[in-house]
């Protein structure tokens, strides 16, 4: 029985329908929702199941033979994307909901025992030969593929990995700042070309209205790998030479801080705020050393700390303009 004291104010008008549903749910102790719980038990079931397998086949590779392991991982792979394929929602250019959350991790089991088969048969039988381009590029394209037909975000994010790994780079930028393998002009500029290009996809990905929620993914990786490498770009050269880095920084920054404004992301907004504080102190700092070393540290010192605080403030009003607008 309902507190009728909410069904008055509920007549009155002070409180909406769905929110006397949800009292009405709370006192007659519906059912709550296990959603999540279940989706994590059932993606640590799979990753567990990958990793078990693995486990198995190395630790009794001499009893069983290479051709055994492979026919099995094989079947694990064709046994799930049949199944995949016979319970997917129809394709759509748009925004596909799974059929079930069962659905998603069959689907990633399959693909991570796709994955697995074409590395054992590297591995063991070196199919490709030396030409690792090859043997990175077949996954890469079924990966999209996969990611696209079916609608998996999280098969997306594993392409986009298998794109930075055949660029001959490592696509997360943690791994980017930690490594700091920025020791020659290659590097960067292979990292400013995925960038850009993940930058491009988003771009087209909301343009034209093809898989719009993937542009998301795209926008995320881009962003930092484009800025990461524009950053280390311009401490990597000389004073002069650094300013046209600095100078392409300015207008991929205006491009996106314009955009994020469209897209309504604080998320991309504060990115781009934050990585454009980074090289403005950049910029600001290098120059300050120029001149005599103790009135530098002053300066720079000073200059920390006032930026610090124009930079909360700066954060919060472009928060209220995004709200307000």
């Amino acid at each position: 029985m309902v507190n009728p004291i909410f069904e008055d104010l509920h007549a009155q008008g002070l409180i909406s329908d769905k929110s006397l549903e949800n009292i009405q749910k709370k006192e007659l102790g519906a059912f709550f929702s296990i959603h999540w719980e279940l989706k994590t038990f059932l993606y640590l079931g799979v990753m567990m199941l990958s990793t078990g397998l693995g486990i198995l086949v190395y630790k009794n590779i001499d009893s069983i033979s290479h051709q055994a392991v492979l026919g099995a991982i094989g079947l694990i792979c064709i046994a799930c994307f049949a199944w995949c394929y016979k319970n997917k929602s129809p394709f759509s250019p748009e925004k596909v909901e799974s059929p079930s959350s069962l659905f998603d991790y069959i689907l990633l089991l399959g693909t991570l025992s796709f994955l697995s088969f074409i590395g054992y048969m590297q591995f063991q039988y070196e199919v490709f030969g030396t030409r690792y381009g090859m043997a990175t590029f077949i996954p890469m394209v079924f990966l999209f593929w996969t990611a696209y037909y079916f609608d998996h975000l999280g098969i997306l994010t594993m392409a986009i990995a298998n794109l930075a790994i055949w660029m001959g780079i490592s696509v997360t930028p943690k791994n980017l700042l930690r490594s700091g393998d920025f020791s020659n002009e290659r590097a960067l500029y292979t990292y400013l070309a995925l960038g850009l290009f993940l930058l491009i996809l988003a771009y087209f990905s909301r343009s034209y209205n093809f898989k719009k929620h993937f542009s998301f993914s795209y926008h995320n990786y881009g962003v930092h790998l484009a800025f990461i490498a524009i950053i280390s770009g311009y401490f990597y050269y000389d004073y002069l030479y650094s300013l046209i880095w600095l100078a392409i920084f300015g207008m991929l920054a205006w491009f996106l801080y314009q955009n994020s404004f469209k897209q309504r992301s604080f998320y991309f907004l504060m990115i781009t705020v934050l990585y454009s504080y980074v090289a403005i102190s950049g910029f600001a700092l290098r120059s300050l050393f120029f001149m005599d070393k103790s009135i530098s540290l002053l300066l720079a010192f000073l200059y920390l700390i006032g930026s610090g605080f124009c930079l909360v403030v700066i954060l919060m009003d472009l928060n209220k303009k995004l709200k307000s607008g």
